[in-house]
């Protein structure tokens, strides 16, 4: 079994998030790929994300219909800063014997040796490298086993779509129309 893991703030998700788990399961030829929201992200200390709970049923939302996706709140669950190392192992120890494919933005690719327990991380996934515009792949010792998508690049981010609800701008077309509804009816990302 190929199974693909999806971590991130996910706050919220948005077509981009889909275009790229998509991708991953063609051109990896993933049996499945899981989503896994975070409670919070490492990468993001200093930052409060909508709530968790609202943040897995915006997922569930976009997904509905997804038969090869699912969300998986472990993360959510397990409370606190989520590291990739300690989620990782627990699907490794759920799927015994399934390859483990682990999607990364291009931006973090850079700093994954300096993650917490790299080398073990290393060992027990590959990577999948999601393309942003304009920047390239860094290079890391052959122990990362990194894989970089080609499919679909859409320059959208769930930054800019917190900032554009924020100013009063439409999101339309930037994200699922279930997920639209529940930031428009949760009041969520308003100042």
């Amino acid at each position: 079994m190929k199974l693909g893991l999806y971590g991130g703030s996910f706050d919220p998700v948005h077509l981009g998030h889909l275009l790229v788990a998509h991708a991953a399961l063609e051109e990896l030829g993933l049996d499945r790929l899981v989503f896994i929201p975070a409670a919070q992200s490492p990468f993001k200390p200093g930052t409060q994300p909508a709530p968790a709970k609202m943040r897995a049923r915006m997922l569930r939302l976009a997904l509905a219909g997804e038969t090869r996706f699912a969300v998986d709140e472990l993360e959510i669950r397990r409370g606190g800063v989520s590291f990739t190392v300690d989620t990782v192992r627990e699907f490794a120890a759920r799927h015994s014997g399934a390859e483990l494919f682990w999607l990364i933005g291009a931006d973090h690719v850079p700093t994954l040796p300096k993650w917490r327990e790299a080398e073990a991380l290393a060992r027990l996934v590959q990577f999948v490298v999601i393309p942003r515009p304009g920047e390239t792949q860094a290079s890391l010792p052959p122990s990362y086993r990194l894989h970089q998508l080609s499919g679909w690049p859409l320059r959208v981010s769930s930054s800019e779509i917190r900032q554009r609800v924020a100013a009063g701008k439409t999101i339309r077309q930037l994200l699922p129309t279930g997920v639209a509804e529940v930031i428009t009816n949760e009041k969520l990302y308003q100042q």
